[in-house]
């Protein structure tokens, strides 16, 4: 939103996809998430971003198969994106050396990722309920490359008008 003053301190709901949409972090079985190894990295760094950056919490997060959703209360998020993205892709590329994790091809992440400034409590809920529940609606993901048709709580979350793709590529 052009109005809007992104430093300012907000919930943010943020989404970073893997490079061409590659299953490369875990599986979902019983509706739950099992983390592989890259899941495992992937959710170390997420929980150390507090730990870097003093200015942010995190809220709810899901790793899911190729992507990861989370809430994080921020006030200057593309050094935070590219540092989590730059240290998740640096171990993942360490262990694949290992013969630890399937090799990728290219960049590990997409260079973009969205963001949705979170406006009320309601809109927390949602957004909330949208991530627990996400490995449930994996095949109504719109990450998921075999999706199979939409949901509806995801797509009133992505229709809203402040979600905004931002490229962050290193």
């Amino acid at each position: 939103m052009k109005e809007y003053d992104y430093s300012q301190p907000w919930e943010y709901f943020v989404t970073i996809c893997v490079h061409n949409r590659e299953s490369l972090l875990s599986e979902i079985k019983n509706g739950k998430m099992e983390l592989n190894i890259a899941g495992q990295i992937i959710e170390k760094w997420w929980l150390e971003l507090p730990h870097k950056f003093s200015n942010i919490k995190i809220d709810e997060y899901i790793i899911m198969p190729n992507h990861l959703h989370g809430i994080i209360i921020i006030v200057e998020k593309h050094k935070i994106i590219q540092w989590f993205k730059t240290m998740t892709a640096n171990e993942y590329i360490r262990k694949g050396k290992q013969n630890k994790l399937t090799p990728f091809h290219g960049k590990f992440w997409k260079c973009n990722y969205c963001e949705h400034i979170i406006r009320n409590e309601d809109e927390l809920q949602k957004i909330r309920e949208y991530i627990q529940n996400n490995p449930l609606k994996w095949h109504l993901d719109r990450e998921n490359p075999k999706r199979i048709a939409k949901d509806v709580l995801e797509e009133e979350i992505f229709r809203h008008s402040s979600l905004k793709e931002i490229v962050a590529c290193g």
